[in-house]
């Protein structure tokens, strides 16, 4: 979604509209501080990891032995430590339901001796959704101890994405002017005592942060409350806007119609399987009519994105009824959602670890979000080229592959002499065999090469690379006397 169109209100916020107080514990709502230690792999060598970080923010309690926060807080996580608002009381705990894509966890004390101490606390309820200029409280914990409460106002509504790139979930703005106060990466939105959202973003210039609603919060819960969390539905298409009117001409668009022009269908996917089409525009869901942007009439909250009508409102399992158009003709279709799994690129790397394999000072890995986004800010001109190519048009290099295994980059040793300066070179075959993932690239390098010489046939201009398979052997025995840990990783 390349603009989102976003309604505000703007409102005259008084100065005691922000007053902040100070409460003591015992009349404060059931916050739990958290602390974790989270640790990640380390991109251009996926067989070791980057060095430790810690984060310190709030949860909040919402049923027995469940504590509401951030995936960010919890990603990757190696220790997480519970901790009472009074600071008598530190437990470890365990992560029970993640969604990285919502940005939201649960977690749970591990020890049974300190439940009781949890069990204590009445739980807080969920909020109703909120109006446009409702009042809020913004709670932070000072490092006294003490309840910090921030008042603030809800100033708008919007469909946005705030950890995993690419996945957008319902989000307030609310106006507040915060305090800088520990444990405050994550922190809880209070509405008439209820919980309204979780920060997941503060900008402290315009004094406005971003809360995840409480329509995604409930649905977050009640998908977990089986211990077998399943994730928000997806519908699997990738959509263009209609408001240029070159492009409604060619599509021969009325201008009564609004609509999203289908340009991709994801395999697999709930809309793939219902026989959805590249070149459809999908006019109306569930009854709903889509503007040229893709916003729809929400009762609620006015104008919303499409994405919303999937994402926020229904279930895996549920179905949607779509209007489209196809070759000028109205047809419906009724589309049972499902859960999209990964494509050819993950969209994030959270909770798992890489798989790759070094072959003679070659580093093979799959292809993920993360690896191109490691060539920095401008990594969407940066990146190699075919790479980028893949991300943007993976229909074509999906026949026969379930990941993208890429030669990430070339270690210079004995067996590399000559190859030292490729990477980020898509594998095709090897050994005359396909290359569907690193699995299939590990037991094709197991097949005898051919008078000694492996081959590795990539997809561009330096078609093969041959690797003498007994110096390859030497060479990756040196390794891993030189300390290095594996020389692959499969799962």
């Amino acid at each position: 979604m390349n603009s989102i169109f976003k309604i505000i209100l703007i409102v005259c916020l008084s100065t005691q509209a922000f007053a902040q107080k100070v409460i003591p514990p015992e009349d404060s709502l059931p916050l739990i501080k958290i602390s974790s230690t989270s640790q990640d792999y380390n991109i251009g060598q996926p067989w070791e990891k980057n060095p430790t970080s810690n984060r310190r923010g709030l949860g909040v309690l919402i049923g027995k032995n469940q504590i509401l926060t951030t995936a960010e807080i919890a990603a990757n996580a190696t220790y997480i430590e519970l901790e009472t608002v009074n600071g008598n009381v530190a437990m470890p705990a365990k992560t029970i339901a993640i969604d990285y894509e919502a940005n939201l966890a649960l977690l749970s004390t591990t020890d049974p001796a300190h439940q009781k101490e949890l069990a204590e606390l009445k739980p807080v309820l969920i909020a109703a959704s909120a109006k446009l200029n409702d009042p809020v409280q913004v709670y932070q914990i000072e490092d006294s101890g003490k309840t910090l409460v921030t008042n603030g106002v809800v100033r708008g509504v919007d469909i946005v994405s705030s950890f995993v790139a690419g996945h957008y979930f319902l989000t307030y703005e609310i106006k507040a002017s915060m305090q800088s106060a520990s444990h405050s990466f994550t922190i809880p939105i209070i509405k008439n005592g209820k919980l309204l959202g979780i920060l997941t973003s503060y900008n402290s210039k315009d004094q406005i942060l971003d809360v995840t609603a409480p329509e995604i919060i409930q649905s977050f819960i009640d998908d977990a409350k089986d211990g077998e969390y399943t994730g928000f539905p997806s519908l699997g298409i990738g959509i263009s806007r209609t408001d240029d009117p070159h492009f409604r001409s060619w599509l021969k668009l009325d201008d009564s119609l609004g609509g999203l022009y289908v340009k991709q269908v994801k395999r697999n996917s709930a809309a793939q399987e219902a026989g959805i089409i590249e070149g459809d525009v999908l006019t109306s869901i569930d009854g709903n009519k889509l503007d040229r942007k893709g916003y729809y009439q929400s009762e609620t909250y006015g104008l919303l994105y499409w994405s919303h009508l999937v994402r926020g409102i229904k279930k895996v399992g549920e179905t949607l009824n779509l209007e489209l158009l196809r070759d000028g003709e109205v047809i419906k279709k009724e589309v049972t959602l499902s859960r999209q799994q990964d494509g050819l690129i993950p969209s994030h790397m959270y909770g798992k670890a890489p798989r790759y394999l070094i072959k003679g000072g070659f580093v093979f890995q799959e292809l993920t979000k993360a690896y191109l986004q490691a060539y920095g800010d401008k990594w969407k001109t940066r990146a190699p080229i075919d790479l980028l190519d893949v991300l943007n048009h993976p229909e074509d290099y999906e026949k026969g592959r379930e990941r993208i295994v890429i030669l990430s980059r070339t270690i210079p040793t004995e067996a590399t002499l000559g190859y030292e300066r490729i990477s980020g070179a898509i594998i095709n075959k090897v050994n005359g065999k396909n290359i569907a993932d690193i699995p299939s690239l590990i037991e094709a390098f197991n097949t005898p090469a051919e008078n000694g010489l492996h081959t590795i046939e990539l997809d561009n201009v330096l078609k093969t690379l041959y690797l003498d398979a007994e110096t390859a052997k030497k060479v990756e025995a040196d390794f891993l006397k030189q300390g290095l840990p594996n020389l692959s990783r499969v799962k």
